[in-house]
């Protein structure tokens, strides 16, 4: 069965500041049938929920606020409360995975704000980026994570999981399939890293992003593999080389005309 097609709002941020109301008719003109709000740009949670619900789209989860350490689950919690969901995410930085003892440290922060949340009704997922794809005695960071942090829930950035064309993320969502609850969607291409300078087992570079289908990421391999539970899939587009307006109805194009993802028009 065909995801929904949603939008991170993290990618019109720029458009959000200026008018959030206008941005969120902009996204639903286009089709997208849910959302992932990061941030509220001065609308009260329960607004922001009204508004989305009456333009025909859903909340399919939150990055606001991003958990970081269990002192803010209060505050996390009366927000997924607002708009009406269950899923709380966390992510962290590149020094959190940067060796042994700093993912040890980082499952540590994680089981326990884990615990707090599910005490009170709440489950987490973790959301990624390219560092935890990079590797430690061979492995793969994320891996190693993984069995440090048992029951922790994957929101899989598939292209980042690719760690710039390093990873296969094909293998990805076959390694962590069980435990995958979203998915997010970004493209790009590989070969402007190609001669990007690795700093502390880092990519010193700003990645080239485009819209679906313009860059090498192999979505049309992943989007069979994404688990049926996963409601969504969520296009994210940090930057892009092209206008951000434009480079998300070619996205919501490329998905439907491909028949990979489902929108409301």
């Amino acid at each position: 069965m065909a995801k929904n097609i949603a939008l991170q709002l993290y990618s019109v941020r720029d458009y959000a500041k200026e008018d959030f109301v206008k941005t969120l008719k902009k996204v639903a003109d286009i089709g997208y049938k849910a959302v992932e709000p990061a941030g509220f740009w001065n609308l009260r949670p329960t607004e922001f929920k009204k508004i989305v619900n009456d333009l025909g789209m859903e909340i399919c989860s939150s990055h606001s606020p991003w958990a970081s350490n269990p002192a803010i689950l209060g505050e996390a919690m009366e927000i997924a409360d607002a708009i009406g969901v269950k899923t709380i995410v966390c992510g962290y930085g590149p020094k959190d995975f940067e060796d042994m003892d700093a993912i040890k440290r980082t499952a540590e922060n994680s089981r326990a704000m884990m615990e707090f949340l599910n005490r009170n009704g709440f489950s987490m997922m973790q959301h990624n980026h390219y560092w935890e794809f990079t590797r430690l005695d061979g492995r793969l960071k994320y891996e190693i994570y993984r069995e440090l942090c048992p029951g922790m829930k994957y929101q899989i950035d598939c292209y980042w999981s690719s760690c710039n064309g390093t990873v296969d993320p094909c293998s990805v969502l076959k390694t962590f399939k069980d435990d995958i609850v979203s998915i997010h969607m970004k493209d790009g291409a590989y070969t402007s890293c190609k001669s990007c300078e690795m700093k502390n087992g880092y990519l010193d570079c700003k990645i080239d992003l485009l819209a679906l289908g313009d860059g090498e990421l192999p979505i049309t391999d992943l989007v069979p593999l994404i688990p049926e539970r996963v409601p969504c899939l969520i296009v994210e587009l940090d930057y892009c080389d092209i206008e951000m307006f434009e480079a998300l109805q070619r996205s919501y194009d490329y998905l439907t005309r491909n028949d990979l993802a489902v929108g409301n028009k």
